[in-house]
């Protein structure tokens, strides 16, 4: 059958431009997700807010995949992909363009959890519609693809904000243009915020596209399905599944704790432009979390999973030392670094999670994703301590969370370990 959106193949649904549709969503959410690292700076200075008060913007975002993610499970299988996915982006662009048009600090934290919703609902929905319309056989190929453009969008998304900043910086003011218009819908003082008008842009183009699509139904298999009370229930019972979820917590915490808090760090200790030198090392660290994930897929066919754990993680917390406490030159590799070996350490923690437990794996994905709130709770806790000892003190709370990331290589028990070449998985 053939329409504006394309052509389906067979009753499966199977489309390449709705595989593309779905990437261009990864690319989105990483897009409007990974941003708030470089504006960490811009909100201090332009709210003037400590550093625990800033912490809370990013606190607004993560928190709310820690109350959606579970929700969002049961919503997609009564309403479907399409309905969801929509008003994902009504929210998102809702958000986006409240806090682009009334930007102060109250309605930045408002905005943000909305947006953060949105954000939580689409990683639900897209995963499931990629398999369908790719095809079971190419679904762990088009994951992986998917995570590069994910990796892709967070290395961009900095740049961006770097160039809007420099061209409606009140100093020195290009007017022409598309700047001309950002810069008549932008206030003067604060240049960042433009940003936040291209986010409501694209998320709100992005409700016209999916609205107009044609998309497959899914029959979602058992490790999709959002399951029942009983079986959270069950899963809650395990004192594995606490471990795994507080692990991604960990993750996740040490992730955007990193992402957040460089620029500021790298401003107050070694004068270090936001715009320029600290945008440039956020990007990187997501550019090299995206290399590292291509060596890591490589050397988890040769080594046991835990193993590789041990290793980037021990690598993560060397190059946290040299961060924190190396000279200016040393601080701007060695942050940008630590994305490389913080690559492997998702999807490590969740395949060694879900292969921990017989069964329930749908509930269990939709815990472990829940635990993507340490995000805004670790950025907060170091923003806190920061104010109370000094950010290079606050962030000493990074070898906690990267030391419990370590931990998981020595204590997980899979059922069955990951397939090593030239050996047989076994369980462990």
């Amino acid at each position: 059958m053939t329409t504006m959106t394309g052509t389906v193949k067979g009753t499966q649904g199977r489309s390449r431009l709705l595989v593309g549709v779905v990437f261009f969503v990864f690319f989105v959410i990483s897009f409007l997700t990974n941003i708030l690292g470089p504006l960490v700076p811009d909100i201090i200075a332009g709210f003037h807010v400590s550093l625990t008060m800033a912490a809370v913007l990013p606190f607004g975002f993560f928190i709310a995949y820690g109350v959606f993610s579970i929700p969002a499970g049961f919503a997609v299988q009564r309403f479907g992909e399409k309905r969801l996915m929509v008003a994902s982006f009504v929210a998102a662009t809702a958000g986006a363009a409240t806090f682009a048009a009334f930007p102060t600090y109250a309605v930045a934290v408002a905005s943000l959890f909305v947006i953060g919703a949105g954000m939580a609902a689409l990683q639900v929905a897209i995963n499931p519609l990629l398999r369908v319309a790719g095809g079971e056989e190419h679904f762990a190929f088009n994951s992986a693809f998917a995570q590069f453009i994910f990796g892709a969008a967070s290395y961009l998304s900095p740049h961006v904000y770097s160039a809007l900043v420099r061209h409606l910086d009140p100093a020195h003011r290009d007017l022409e243009g598309f700047y001309g218009f950002l810069a008549g819908i932008t206030p003067v003082a604060l240049p960042w915020v433009s940003i936040y008008w291209i986010f409501a842009a694209v998320a709100g183009a992005s409700i016209v596209l999916i609205a107009l699509l044609r998309l497959p139904k899914v029959e979602r298999t058992a490790d999709e399905e959002a399951g029942t009370l009983a079986m959270y229930r069950q899963l809650l019972r395990n004192r594995f599944v606490w471990l795994y979820f507080l692990a991604i917590v960990a993750y996740v915490g040490c992730e955007q704790g990193t992402a957040d808090w460089m620029s500021p760090f790298l401003e107050r200790y070694h004068q270090v432009d936001p715009h320029t030198g600290g945008a440039d090392a956020v990007a990187y660290f997501w550019g090299l979390m995206t290399a590292g994930c291509l060596l890591g897929m490589g050397l988890l066919k040769l080594f046991d999973s835990r193993r590789v754990l041990i290793g980037f993680s021990l690598g993560a917390v060397v190059l946290l030392s040299l961060a924190l406490f190396g000279s200016a030159d040393v601080a701007r590799i060695a942050f940008p670094c630590m994305g490389f070996f913080a690559s492997i350490m998702w999807p490590t923690l969740v395949s060694l999670g879900l292969n921990s437990v017989p069964q329930h794996h749908g509930p269990f994905a939709g815990i472990l994703c829940s635990g993507i709130m340490g995000g805004a709770l670790v950025p907060l806790v170091i923003g806190w301590l920061g104010d109370q000892f000094g950010l290079r003190a606050g962030m000493l709370f990074l070898y906690l969370t990267f030391g419990f990331v370590l931990s998981v290589g020595f204590w997980a028990r899979p059922l069955v370990s990951n397939a090593i070449r030239g050996a047989s998985p076994a369980p462990a």
